[in-house]
């Protein structure tokens, strides 16, 4: 049974992303996915879709602000745009969005079982279901306004949705998969992001049979029952009267295990507080250190130096990383920066050389030459090794240096 993998809080920004960066995104997404489907299958992808942690990151890696909430709808669409005219040769579909287009996810995904041969009925009907217990069997003052289905050629899938409390200027991400899902009413969810703004009522929770079984005897009795609860519960004041003694005697459901929490705050600004430093060090030690000879298919391309080795490194880790490694989502905003200049404009020519170093990685793959691949794969690998003894730069010179050599890399910004 799947287990939620955390939660955080998610400012929520409106505004647009900006045509030099969305058709950017819909690409090196498009490659990223290619490599982890290529890699470890697409069973894994859908995994990855449906971490908290890892979703954050990915925006993060893409150029998109990496605390806010339009991180998840600029991620949607931009897979949705980039794997669209290969979604049948990689066996991944992407139905759904943001606003109306999530009302067509039945219709996409018909359309989807009519040319794989898939249960697309019985898809229509888990997205629905997923759809309407995060919008009312879950009430925690969020409102739903984006659901995105991912599916595979055998029929798994995931699903991420997100909800808007305009009062507290903030968002929550859902998130679900199908793999190991035995029900819909036994704490579903693979992870739930967004900030607790006091009681939540989540019928979808495990510990809420009895309030679910209870549920379904109010609305098949008599009325007069019904009313007869309701005022006992007004007369005593008692927010804990019990409603039906036979439930009521039932063992207590055991406590849900802790969880992780990622708390993404509302400063714009990426601060040395909000990245592990010893990783980031890492990971930049990595794409120096290594011989020339070990990335002899990377380097070998026109316009990929130091600066695009960095970058690749950090898409290296998207792409082979583990789940615990993505508790710092701000820090793989270093490989291209953000589009709102922070932790600096994007460096369009570096966003450009690693989509040419990952896109050539791919293309050799199907041809059956992993070796570019496996290049990335030793570079995640030896940021891992060097976590423990490297250093580096202050965070605040870092930045100062890639902020000094933003005019050097192309660097760009919503505005300018």
């Amino acid at each position: 049974m799947p287990q939620r993998s955390g939660s955080a809080n998610l400012p929520l920004h409106s505004g647009h992303v900006p045509a030099w960066l969305s058709g950017r995104m819909a690409k090196l997404g498009r490659v990223i996915v290619e490599a982890i489907v290529l890699e470890y299958g697409r069973a894994e992808l859908l995994r990855r879709l449906a971490h908290p942690f890892w979703f954050q990151s990915f925006g993060a890696v893409m150029g998109m602000d990496w605390h806010s909430s339009g991180i998840t709808t600029s991620v949607v669409g931009a897979l949705k745009r980039g794997l669209a005219p290969m979604q049948r040769e990689l066996g991944i579909y992407v139905c759904g969005g943001k606003g109306l287009k999530a009302r067509q996810t039945p219709a996409e995904l018909a359309a989807v079982g009519d040319s794989t041969g898939i249960d697309a009925q019985a898809l229509a009907t888990s997205s629905r279901l997923v759809a309407k217990i995060d919008a009312a069997a879950v009430q925690d003052g969020f409102d739903l306004y984006l659901h995105a289905f991912f599916v595979s050629i055998e029929g798994a899938w995931c699903v991420v949705q997100q909800g808007m409390n305009e009062t507290l200027k903030e968002a929550r991400r859902y998130h679900w998969q199908s793999e190991n899902l035995d029900g819909f009413f036994d704490s579903p969810h693979s992870g739930i992001e967004g900030r607790n703004v006091g009681v939540i009522v989540n019928l979808a929770d495990a510990r809420a049979q009895r309030s679910r079984l209870a549920s379904l005897e109010l609305a098949r009795t008599n009325p007069d029952r019904t009313l007869g609860v309701l005022r006992r519960w007004r007369e005593a004041g008692n927010l804990a009267l019990p409603l039906f003694p036979e439930l009521d005697a039932a063992p207590p459901e055991p406590a849900a295990p802790s969880q992780p929490h990622l708390d993404l705050p509302h400063h714009h600004e990426i601060r040395a507080t909000d990245v592990s430093l010893k990783r980031l060090h890492a990971t930049l030690a990595a794409a120096a250190e290594r011989e020339p000879r070990d990335f002899a298919e990377l380097l070998l391309q026109p316009g990929v130096g130091a600066r695009t080795v960095a970058a690749l490194a950090f898409v290296a880790e998207i792409v082979h990383g583990a789940p615990s490694r993505f508790s710092d989502p701000a820090r793989f905003a270093f490989a291209h920066g953000g589009k709102d200049g922070h932790p600096f404009p994007v460096p369009l020519k570096v966003y450009d050389a690693t989509l040419g170093v990952l896109k050539r990685a791919v293309e050799r793959a199907h041809l059956g030459s992993s070796e570019a691949l496996a290049a990335l794969r030793r570079l995640d690998a030896q940021a891992r090794l060097l976590e423990a003894r490297a250093s580096g730069p202050s965070f605040e010179a870092h930045v100062a240096e890639e902020r000094g050599r933003s005019g050097f890399y192309g660097g760009r910004r919503v505005g300018h």
